[in-house]
């Protein structure tokens, strides 16, 4: 196992974690003593899963953008981070949607800065297909129209 596609992400993580906003460590870590018991917090409520984003969409390249995203894809654009438009959010996404499928797969797989924020090529993981970028453009599309 090669750590190569790992590089990015440990870096782009390492960035935020050093924007954190602590200017020095705590002076000491101290830990409970393992002799209290700890008390066990109630089980959550069982909910059904949301049926938009837990089900596959039924056109082939949609459902393999799906599973492209949720693996590379959903880290960043989930938490907002770096400016990157959640998907569903037709406010954020509608001026990209306007630019074309073309031009935001093009940005997508040569990376870009600008106003509202940034993003790695192929969103930090080179090993990516152009075709796997861009299938998972067109499902963040999709969900965002």
């Amino acid at each position: 196992m090669t750590m190569k596609p790992f590089l990015p992400f440990l870096t782009v993580g390492l960035f935020f974690l050093g924007a954190c906003g602590l200017e020095k460590p705590p002076a000491s870590l101290k830990f409970p003593d393992e002799k209290k018991e700890v008390a066990t917090p109630a089980p959550a409520p069982v909910t059904a899963p949301v049926a938009a984003t837990a089900a596959a969409p039924a056109d082939p390249k949609l459902a393999a953008g799906k599973t492209v995203y949720d693996g590379n894809c959903a880290g960043c654009h989930e938490a907002g981070m770096m400016g990157a438009p959640k998907p569903g959010d037709k406010a954020a996404w509608s001026a990209r949607i306007a630019q074309g499928l073309d031009v935001m797969t093009k940005k997508s797989l040569e990376g870009f800065q600008g106003k509202a924020g940034m993003m790695p090529a192929k969103g930090g993981n080179a090993s990516l297909t152009n075709e796997q970028v861009a299938s998972a453009v067109a499902f963040m599309t999709d969900k965002s129209k």
